[in-house]
């Protein structure tokens, strides 16, 4: 077990994006103007004005009726001809057709945002697609399409569908093709880790497949994109790979390109990538949306990145361990990052990276309490009166001691060690040395590799 602590200051400077800190009134209970300002520099096209009605109720029971006024002005901002921000929601936040209709109102009671939208897998997709690939390699090809998890997640999202009113050709194909999948698993018996990314990958292509239809249903101009398709170039590191440098000027020449040429709200899948070897579908590991969020927001060199989560923000704590967590109002890029690789769930560790490069604002709220003020993390904050920030908890973490008198006053000693992990690409956590040893924290899936074992004796 690691915790990891952080002081926190109660005094803060203002910011240019705090007046929109939370939401004055419940955005499921009013109507709002969306403004629809398409940047058509060719032809100044007329004001038009047309009210959608979403047919949907919150969980108050009251509907929401949005209006679109479409207006013909350029954007203001100078970026990517207006796009202001990502707005990025995880599973639990498109869980269902009743939460992607709020998420769409959410969206839309944003009229001075041009967002792009990102989302993750529908509930637990992925969850139930990594435990349908396993079983489809000791089921046998004749029992493939009998996965109770693949029925699951058929009609999870068959049902999401016609809840929402859009054809199931959207994801018709999809789900076929996954069948098909699982059935090719089960001929050859492994699930290797370039399949098994290809695999969970059919989440995210159906709810943003499902979440963009619907948005074009109720007169809102949407485009779907697969992330690999769009310029997201990764490393080859399957269920891990890590964004390259490359990604950024590509998905920026997409994106910019294609509102250019026809204005519409992007909805892109988040978690994936292309391998820049392979060519193959690759993963961002676990909570990879927050990274192809973020990088989105570089990208485009966004004001606002918003990430959509179903907590308060960063809490002080895990509230499984201790109900009483609060949110953490303000913190540094560099104080997220540190509270994500140590284990609070909120964020991908990897995800403030983006976000710091660009100097762009990271803005974690709850779709499901939208007033709530959130956590807004930047580059610096007023520490003029430290507190105690955050505590975290990382579970089964492995710990090796290294014992040697060899130690004593010997230069490059440690640089040895460490050489050692460098070069079988495992990352240590945390170090603690003395004269004569050396304890240092691992993932414990890294622990007995027998690459490990041998150097480490030597």
């Amino acid at each position: 077990m690691a915790a990891s602590l952080h002081a926190h200051g109660v005094k803060f400077s203002s910011h240019r994006f705090m007046n929109r800190l939370g939401f004055s009134n419940s955005v499921a209970s009013r109507s709002r103007l969306f403004c629809e300002k398409i940047g058509d520099s060719s032809r100044k096209r007329a004001a038009t004005m047309k009210l959608v009605k979403v047919g949907a109720k919150n969980r108050g029971g009251v509907q929401a009726v949005l209006k679109e006024n479409v207006i013909g002005k350029q954007f203001v901002g100078g970026n990517a001809e207006g796009f202001t921000c990502v707005m990025k929601f995880g599973g639990s936040s498109v869980a269902s057709a009743e939460r992607m209709r709020e998420i769409a109102t959410l969206i839309l009671s944003f009229p001075e945002e041009r967002p792009v939208v990102v989302l993750s897998a529908i509930g637990k997709t992925t969850n139930k697609l990594l435990v349908a690939g396993e079983k489809a390699v000791s089921c046998g090809v004749s029992n493939a399409s009998e996965i109770e998890q693949l029925g699951s997640v058929k009609e999870l999202h068959l049902r999401t569908v016609e809840e929402l009113g859009v054809d199931r050709s959207v994801v018709s194909a999809l789900l076929e093709e996954l069948e098909q999948l699982l059935k090719g698993i089960a001929m050859m018996k492994e699930l290797t880790p370039r399949t098994k990314d290809y695999l969970v990958s059919f989440g995210e292509c159906m709810s943003t497949r499902i979440f963009a239809a619907y948005l074009n249903k109720i007169g809102i101009r949407a485009r779907q994109y697969d992330a690999f398709d769009v310029g997201f170039i990764t490393t080859d590191d399957f269920t891990n790979a890590d964004i390259l440098e490359a990604t950024y000027p590509a998905v920026a020449k997409r994106l910019h390109g294609d509102w250019v040429k026809d204005p519409a709200i992007p909805v892109v899948t988040g978690f994936l990538g292309k391998g820049r070897k392979s060519c193959a579908v690759t993963t961002l590991g676990r909570g990879g949306s927050d990274l192809t969020a973020t990088t989105i927001g570089k990208a485009l060199g966004l004001q606002e990145i918003q990430v959509w989560k179903d907590v308060d923000g960063v809490l002080t704590c895990d509230p499984t361990i201790y109900p009483g967590a609060e949110p953490v109002p303000y913190l540094t890029f560099d104080e997220a990052e540190e509270l994500a690789c140590f284990g609070a769930q909120v964020l991908h560790p990897q995800s403030m990276r983006p976000a710091r490069e660009g100097d762009i604002p990271v803005r974690v709220k709850n779709s499901y309490n939208p007033q709530a003020p959130g956590t807004l993390i930047t580059k610096t904050r007023d520490m003029s009166k430290a507190e105690l920030t955050s505590i975290v908890v990382k579970h089964n973490v492995s710990m090796v001691d290294i014992v040697s008198t060899r130690m004593l006053g010997q230069v490059g000693f440690l640089a040895k060690v460490f050489s050692i992990f460098e070069g079988l690409g495992i990352s240590v956590d945390a170090v603690a040395t003395s004269e004569v040893s050396i304890s240092l924290t691992l993932d414990p899936s890294k622990l007995w590799s027998r690459e490990l074992v041998q150097q480490a004796s030597l």
